[in-house]
């Protein structure tokens, strides 16, 4: 079983090249998944702060912050030779849809798509 926030075996070298238009459809989808999940670590962590009752609850807030600041600075990867698997594994997490990514071009999304189906596969 593969881990999902491991490096993706398969890279897309070859579809580095993005068009003006498919980089700014990219950012759009990109920013939004990040703004979403941002926001989930922001209510996470005003429902830890709002618990805490002794010091090590403290450690355990800044302990979960400081896990998920690492696995969003991992995830989220604007270069275009990691753009593809990016959108694939934010696809695979219901972080966005296909409809969000709408203008890419077809061999780009085969693989977006190939990616999120190989990460359902893997995790199951």
């Amino acid at each position: 079983m593969s881990d999902p926030s491991s490096p993706i075996p398969h890279s897309h070298q070859h579809e580095s090249i993005w068009s003006r238009s498919e980089k700014a459809i990219a950012r759009a989808a990109f920013d939004a998944a990040l703004r979403q999940e941002l926001h989930e670590v922001i209510q996470e962590a005003k429902r830890m702060a709002n618990e805490i009752q002794q010091s090590s609850d403290l450690w355990d807030l800044e302990h979960y912050l400081t896990q998920r600041r690492k696995e969003i600075d991992r995830k989220y990867d604007f270069r275009g030779s990691r753009l593809t698997d990016v959108l694939g594994r934010l696809l695979y997490e219901n972080r966005l849809s296909e409809e969000d990514q709408r203008g890419l071009r077809e061999d780009k999304m085969k693989s977006i798509r190939s990616l999120a189906k190989f990460l359902r596969e893997s995790a199951a």
